[in-house]
């Protein structure tokens, strides 16, 4: 027999809230290691756990119980591992949403159409056209001065912790410059805590950026009231000049919160692609053979209680042309820095 314990994905998660891991156990009804057990167990902790029902059956009609009458006589004993993970892949694909994966030992079932459905508007080779080879390294952000004076941070992840001290050296370098632009495309998240820290650079006063639940029952709509989500002035240096944030489809979890943060702070002007989204904070469990299971729990909003579950608008919407890519220019990187130079 089994017994499902959830709890908070460890640190390596695509989010966390802090450094350590936190752990939050829910006892779970038990489901014998058989096809039909395994199903059971997924439609159930999904069932009482996940945190978007009602947002996602308003957004394009998801039904949990009609996923379940549709997928139930797919299960039989005579399913082999392979075809097991590929039906349990398919129905949790119907939240789409990427924070909700199934870990087994040869794959990893995953929903990625928030991305994979939409050009990248990033080129790795102009990117380093831009950098060159003797851009510094801090915090794992990449950073120079480009020849118009303006300042170029490179933040494609936020998987570990950023050194407070790393970021005053990286905004002493950059105080001469006459704006700073900081590209996060293809950031697909990390720490939350990270995402915080970086955006508390860019504020002098506390702002009121957001808001979260957190699920107080098994039913679809058992939450606990809106807390608020505060971003606090950093101690350190912190930087006084207009700011362009460059986004794309594949900004994602802690870098879609960065935006969120980045919205509410003054002279920041956010110029790309819409966000890939991942509002959830996301928790843990195990089905009885064993495989992990990742969903969101815990629902995150902005400061106009609006979910950026499916992502955040920029404030200038800019793609990357194919007559700039010939021409080695990087149209959202030359936008940000004539926009700049405006300001």
């Amino acid at each position: 027999m089994y017994r499902n314990v959830i709890r908070l994905f460890a640190a390596i998660a695509v989010i966390a809230i802090a450094t350590t891991s936190l752990t939050a156990c829910v006892d779970e009804d038990d489901y014998p290691n058989t096809p039909e057990g395994n199903f059971e167990a997924l439609w159930h902790i999904i069932d009482e756990h996940y945190c978007f029902f009602d947002y996602k059956q308003k957004q394009y009609g998801l039904d949990w119980n009609e996923v379940y009458r549709r997928y139930r006589p797919q299960f039989d004993a005579s399913m082999n591992t392979e075809q097991k993970f590929e039906v349990l892949a398919n129905m949790v694909g119907e939240l789409r949403d990427g924070h909700v994966n199934i870990y087994a030992p040869f794959d990893v079932a995953r929903n990625w159409s928030w991305q994979e459905d939409y050009p990248s508007n990033l080129s790795d080779t102009l990117i380093r056209s831009y950098m060159g080879t003797d851009y510094r390294i801090a915090a794992g952000m990449q950073y120079r001065i480009l020849d118009d004076q303006m300042g170029f941070v490179r933040c494609s992840s936020f998987g570990y912790e950023l050194g407070e001290g790393n970021l005053d050296e990286i905004l002493y370098y950059l105080a001469p410059c006459r704006g700073l632009i900081i590209d996060i495309r293809g950031n697909g998240g990390g720490m939350l805590s990270s995402a915080e820290q970086l955006a508390a650079r860019f504020t002098n006063e506390k702002l009121l950026v957001g808001y979260m639940q957190h699920k107080t029952g098994r039913g679809h709509n058992d939450f606990s009231k809106m807390e608020e989500q505060w971003l606090k002035p950093s101690t350190g240096m912190r930087w006084q000049k207009p700011v362009v944030v460059l986004t794309n489809r594949q900004v994602f979890s802690a870098a879609n919160e960065f935006v969120k943060y980045m919205k509410c702070c003054p002279n920041v002007t956010v110029v790309g692609d819409h966000t890939g989204g991942g509002a959830g904070l996301p928790f843990s469990s195990e089905l009885p053979c064993g495989w992990s299971v990742r969903f969101s729990a815990c629902p995150m909003y902005d400061r106009n209680s609006q979910s950026t579950e499916f992502g955040i608008d920029p404030d200038v919407q800019v793609a990357l042309l194919d007559d700039d890519l010939q021409r080695d220019r990087d149209t959202l990187i030359e936008y940000a820095r004539q926009l700049l130079a405006k300001k």
